[in-house]
């Protein structure tokens, strides 16, 4: 059980009421990570408009969701990494091979996985990487807007992560549990 609210929206104050509706128009539903959040409507608001715009960038969707998979993994969050495996399989078209490589930060394309490992390394030294680490995403063509947007969705995801983690978000989604819960 949660250990935060979750906030329904018919028994939401009129701006979280409001918050959640355009998480609905978003997205088509409301998530219980959004009820959630609801309990701080700014949060749902910067939320939702983070992931619109980054949804607007250069990193396709199929992308996205491989790098929420990775730091969810690395976190250890059982929430999001049950929801980006289920969107990154029924909406992003992801394989069950690539998802499942995506949990190691890793992907049989190179530009994906360029990605990935930069994500990863950025991920794990906590916003610092090496000269190495940089070089290595350059020649793995990794663009300057790549990198940018590879730092917006992990501060997305730790946002996710961290909150769905310190509120134990009950689980809507198909069962995926990170390794280090195993």
């Amino acid at each position: 059980m949660s250990t935060l609210p979750q906030i329904e929206p018919g028994q939401a104050s009129a701006e979280a009421a409001d918050a959640l509706a355009d998480v609905k128009k978003a997205l088509g539903a409301v998530p219980n990570l959004a009820k959630v959040m609801a309990n701080s409507p700014a949060l749902v608001r910067g939320w939702i408009a983070l992931s619109r715009a980054l949804g607007e960038g250069v990193l396709p969707a199929d992308v996205r969701e491989r790098l929420a998979i990775a730091t969810a993994e690395y976190n250890g969050c059982e929430y999001c990494l049950s929801a980006h495996t289920y969107a990154g399989a029924r909406v992003a078209k992801i394989d069950s091979t690539e998802l499942e490589a995506a949990r190691d930060a890793k992907s049989a394309d190179p530009h994906t996985a360029a990605l990935l490992e930069l994500s990863d390394a950025i991920v794990r030294g906590r916003g610092t990487i090496d000269d190495a680490t940089l070089a290595g995403a350059r020649q793995g063509n990794v663009t300057d807007a790549e990198i940018a947007e590879v730092v917006g969705n992990i501060a997305l995801n730790i946002l996710t992560n961290y909150l769905n983690n310190v509120a134990d978000t009950d689980n809507e989604w198909p069962l995926v549990t990170p390794r280090s819960r195993a």
